[in-house]
């Protein structure tokens, strides 16, 4: 047994090698020991190296573009479907939004895990959020951990999970319950305003700054999250009382800036508040795990007349958001405008708004306009599936547009106007990994080592990989005929049964590609299936 054990790895080094001579790069690579494919008795290999001179070895291009979907957790949007739910209900409740996110043929979640300085995962920080237990600071059911959850199974489904922080919402209208002991407006009351509706942490307290940024490092630190993502709250949006805006309270903490030696006006003074805490989270991420991603979902308009033909809110004057000079700066690695609007829409056009984001991205960041699937069904004048699927069909045509993000994940659930159905037919149809972010990390991940062999419960895809390989992805390409089809499993995995993979349909060839943590591919190894 120990020789033929031997021999298979050395056979299995043999492909990888050859792979790699293929692709210019001529190393040994030396692969990591595997325990044979059958408990007893030794493996059978099923499986042989096909080299790129072989008719019909080499796979397609992977299709890289980005495919998200929000899922909001404030006011239970999205997940979980009510306060205090049995945490085997909500747990299966994130099973098939993960699975439906898989059969759309998206590849990213971005889950909300503070909606308003609370907490969906175990923190010593934040209290636990209302909307999963029913009150807030109350630990779920069994103290099970929402997060660590959604991040293994959207990592064994192929999907990058970003996770979503509100940085200044308190306590949204829809809390039914009193803040909690341990939520910091109740901590430290000086640093939360009334507003309206609301209650918000003030921008210009640095304490607020400070908490939040050690919020998402917690999260960072603790999760293998691919993403961290802040949406478009930054300074609130106007509440109104007899048709005009309220003021935001903030007078007295300008003033004691003012009073310290601070020059800036008013707005400009905001602004520079909400620009410290982008800059310190993205240099904070950096530190701690430089190949998270850091993204924020801005309103999609940043300025009337930014381009000219825009109408509309103000949001550099109104939230005090330069998203504009954050992507130009390069203080995001992806920026997701909110272009809840229609192609054509008089005042807010899809497409001029998407090119002018574009050309505001001197370094080259990531670019995915925001989709506002919520709106079908909901009478929104001439808004259907259609418009969506238009919008993904556009969004490819722009020069330097990678990706879309979809609004809300209960539009694909519910499948309106038969969405979901549509973009896995028809712009989805075939599986895409992220766009790589080189200035995250530009290092080639090695080929590994691949073969077939059989096994009692049926053949399995084996793969042997050095274990210091940063590899977050393995993209499974398999050829029946001369149709190629794309899967994309965890990195981590070393044995992938082949029913995963082919299902009861023959294959006979399956290239597998190693994609790093910051989306760079490396050579594919392609065997051919005996």
């Amino acid at each position: 047994m120990v020789t033929a054990v031997r021999a298979w790895r050395d056979a299995a080094a043999g492909i990888a090698v050859a792979a790699c001579v293929m692709a210019g790069m001529g190393a040994r690579v030396d692969a990591q020991p595997l325990p044979p494919a059958t408990p007893a008795g030794d493996p059978i290999i099923k499986s042989a190296a096909c080299p790129a001179e072989q008719a019909g070895c080499t796979p397609p291009a992977l299709v890289r573009e980005f495919r998200g979907v929000w899922v909001a957790t404030v006011a239970n949007m999205d997940w979980p479907s009510r306060p205090g739910l049995p945490a085997d209900s909500a747990r299966l409740e994130l099973v098939r939004i993960l699975d439906h996110a898989v059969r759309t043929g998206l590849n990213a979640v971005i889950f909300q895990v503070r909606p308003s300085g609370d907490a969906l995962y175990p923190s010593k920080i934040e209290p636990w959020s209302e909307y999963l237990t029913g009150r807030q600071g109350a630990a779920p059911e069994g103290n099970w951990d929402p997060l660590a959850f959604a991040v293994a199974e959207a990592h064994a489904r192929g999907l990058e999970l970003h996770a979503w922080f509100n940085p200044y919402r308190a306590k949204d209208p829809s809390a039914k319950g009193p803040l909690a002991a341990t939520h910091l407006a109740r901590q430290s009351p000086g640093y939360a305003r009334k507003y309206g509706r609301y209650l918000w942490f003030d921008p210009g307290e640095p304490a607020v700054r400070k908490r939040t940024a050690r919020v998402v490092l917690d999260v960072v630190t603790r999760y293998d999250v691919d993403g961290v993502h802040f949406d478009d709250y930054f300074y609130p949006y106007p509440e109104q009382r007899r048709r005009r805006d309220l003021p935001f309270p903030d007078a007295a903490t300008y003033k004691r800036y003012r009073k310290a030696g601070g020059s800036l006006d008013r707005d400009d003074w905001r602004r520079e508040n909400v620009n410290r805490l982008i800059d310190t989270v993205r240099t904070e991420i950096g530190r701690v795990k430089p190949w998270v991603k850091f993204g924020v979902s801005p309103f999609g308009i940043w300025r009337p007349g930014e381009p000219e033909v825009v109408r509309g809110f103000d949001a550099f004057g109104k939230l005090f958001a330069d998203a504009k000079g954050w992507l130009s700066r390069g203080w995001v690695d992806y920026l997701v405008p909110q272009l809840y609007w229609a192609i054509g829409q008089d005042g807010q056009p899809f497409v001029p708004l998407l090119q002018w984001w574009v050309a505001q991205n001197p370094l080259g960041r990531h670019v995915w306009p925001g989709l506002a699937d919520y709106k079908i069904g909901e009478s929104v004048r001439g808004w259907s599936g259609s418009e969506i699927i238009r919008q993904v069909d556009t969004t490819r045509s722009v020069a330097g547009a990678t990706g879309t993000v979809h609004f809300q994940m209960k539009a694909l659930l519910e499948d309106r106007d038969s969405i979901a159905t549509r973009l896995a037919a028809g712009p989805y149809d075939t599986r895409a990994v992220p766009p790589p972010s080189p200035w995250k990390g530009a290092a080639v991940p090695r080929s590994p080592a691949v073969a077939i062999a059989a096994g009692r419960g049926g053949d399995m895809l084996t793969i042997a990989r050095r274990p210091a390989d940063d590899i977050r992805w393995w993209a499974v390409q398999v050829r029946r005929g001369e149709v190629w089809r794309t899967q994309v499993f965890d990195g981590a995995r070393l044995e992938i049964p082949m029913d995963d993979i082919a299902g009861e349909s023959p294959v006979e060839v399956v290239a597998v590609t190693p994609v790093s943590r910051t989306g760079v591919a490396g050579a594919s190894v392609s065997i051919r299936v005996r």
